[in-house]
């Protein structure tokens, strides 16, 4: 991606809200037609850094520009070419989906027939007269963004678009949030699922206490982080204790039934397993994104 034009460049962005720092020097770019993610833990600073981006906050310090525009003071001509979907959805009162996404494409001033076919595009045509209080999750978050999206931007924002939504629902998401991308715009998310950036995004950002602590694709990442492979056998074929003295950096413990064994080198467990015969009902889950996110953030509750 680094040979693409840049569509967003935060340089140095600070924002505090009194004595809480929300952004603390946050710096990336993202290029053109990239899927990019922000990913952190609650009050890490994502919705704040990507509302600096979007200029729907001053930031402190710092600057941020989308496709060459700088976002504060509020540019119109900006706002024109990036969709923004919020965190919560914020619909107009009792307007049906139809309302809805035509009220929004008389806002951009584009032709209110493009709202209709955004209705058809994200399967809500069968839904245009149900209010959207009657909306189930999924369908509320699909209206969401096709509102974000009638006036065709160039660059699409989307903080946390499958929060609270079933599996299904989520997935079917997925697709729709692959074809926005491959139609050529450049999609900027947030989420808390971190399978969800694992498949969907080019590169991510982890943020934390404001700070921005990795940039890079996935797969680079959970490379660099050094994240563990989980081998699981049937418990009972071999001491947990010998294990442990002959993998001290191993995390071994007994699970229901099943020995766990978390390594940052496989084949040497797996070699050792094979050697006593203790291969029974063995599955293994390599390290995924989820594994570096912990690493560099910490595994304690914030709420």
């Amino acid at each position: 991606m680094t040979s693409q034009p840049t569509a967003i460049a935060a340089r140095d962005i600070r924002k505090r809200y009194g004595d809480t720092v929300a952004a603390d020097g946050v710096s990336f770019d993202v290029a053109q037609g990239e899927f990019f993610g922000l990913l952190g833990p609650n009050g890490a600073g994502k919705t704040t850094t990507l509302e600096v981006i979007e200029g729907l906050r001053k930031p402190d310090s710092g600057h941020a520009s989308v496709l060459g525009l700088p976002s504060w003071p509020r540019n119109h001509e900006l706002t024109r070419r990036i969709g923004v979907q919020m965190q919560t959805s914020a619909f107009f009162e009792r307007l049906t989906a139809a309302e809805q996404v035509r009220t929004f494409a008389r806002l951009y001033g584009v032709p209110v027939r493009r709202g209709d076919e955004m209705l058809e595009k994200f399967g809500l045509a069968h839904k245009g007269g149900t209010r959207v209080e009657h909306l189930s999750g999924g369908e509320a978050q699909r209206l969401s963004i096709a509102c974000a999206l009638v006036h065709d931007p160039q660059v699409v924002f989307l903080d946390e678009p499958t929060a609270g939504l079933d599996p299904q629902s989520r997935r079917n998401l997925w697709d729709l949030l692959r074809d926005i991308n491959a139609a050529g715009r450049t999609v900027v998310l947030t989420t808390h699922y971190m399978e969800e950036a694992e498949i969907l995004c080019d590169r991510v950002a982890i943020i934390d206490h404001g700070r921005i602590l990795e940039c890079d694709s996935p797969e680079t990442m959970i490379r660099k982080a050094d994240a563990v492979a989980r081998i699981t056998v049937q418990a009972g074929q071999l001491d947990p204790d010998v294990l442990r003295k002959r993998f001290p950096e191993a995390m071994v413990a007994e699970d229901n039934g099943s020995l766990v064994i978390a390594s940052a080198e496989p084949a040497l467990v797996l070699a050792e397993l094979a050697d006593q015969n203790a291969l029974r009902d063995l599955t293994m889950r390599g390290a995924t994104l989820e594994d570096a996110f912990l690493v560099l953030t910490g595994r304690e509750y914030r709420s």
